[in-house]
């Protein structure tokens, strides 16, 4: 699952950032929208490579991945908010980036559930080993105690 929705928001990005070109920044403030698009191009790059290879990433490290991205995000919307007018901007670029950053937000707050959930059940299965439990047939405490086998003839 965490493969698909990677690779569905790279896809997805891809568009956004082939629209990114200088051809729409008019004066030198309007290209420096450029590093933040390559910034974003780096990341979604970064989730692609894992998502094709066989190490695949730890829920905390796609958290922080995607932790990224929507930062990134964030100060692209508002980057382009504030610059639409003046660098000539078209609409549907506006709307296709803010669009992505709301999907990657979506796709974040779900990873960083996962992550937090497989943190708690490490941290509880650490405290259980730690305390001696854990060692059961059926996931119990286990048998505790001595057995006093019978004396005598058998």
């Amino acid at each position: 699952m965490l493969t698909k929705n990677i690779a569905t928001v790279a896809g997805a990005l891809a568009g956004i950032l082939l629209i990114g070109s200088p051809a729409f920044a008019q004066t030198a403030e309007c290209g420096d929208i450029q590093k933040t698009l390559q910034a974003r191009k780096d990341l979604v790059a970064k989730a692609n490579a894992a998502s094709n290879t066989k190490k695949k990433m730890t829920p905390q490290e796609a958290c922080a991945l995607f932790g990224k991205l929507q930062a990134n995000g964030a100060e692209g919307v508002k980057w382009i908010a504030a610059n639409k007018e003046w660098c000539s901007i078209p609409e549907s670029f506006a709307e296709g980036f803010k669009a992505d950053h709301v999907k990657v937000t979506g796709i974040r707050t779900k990873i960083c559930s996962v992550a937090a959930q497989a943190s708690k059940m490490e941290a509880q299965a650490r405290a259980q080993a730690q305390n001696g439990g854990g060692g059961g047939l059926l996931g119990g405490p286990g048998l505790t105690g001595s057995f006093k086998m019978p004396q005598g003839a058998l």
